[in-house]
């Protein structure tokens, strides 16, 4: 049941954009082409799992999370109000 002046199946509508959008913005965010063995911000040798895992790494684990712990993420506003609108 939507609300306001939506249609039904709305706020689900937004919901799986919302979980496209992300999916699309990791799989953009993957590594391609060749991996390296060494690491290639602090020159350890990257382990032979992590390589078999994820074919095109370039980085160590350790080195991989903090790249990852300084991703910002700038959402989107899929509400209509025009309150948030105006922010």
């Amino acid at each position: 049941m939507a609300g306001g002046w939506t249609r039904d199946g709305a706020v689900l509508d937004q919901i799986n954009d919302t979980v496209v959008d992300g999916v699309l913005t990791a799989r953009s965010r993957m590594p391609t082409g060749e991996g390296s063995s060494h690491c290639v911000e602090c020159g350890d040798v990257i382990p032979e799992a992590r390589r078999r895992a994820l074919p095109s790494a370039r980085t160590c684990v350790e080195c991989q999370s903090g790249r990852d712990g300084r991703i910002v993420l700038a959402g989107i506003n899929r509400r209509g109000s025009k309150d948030s609108q105006l922010r």
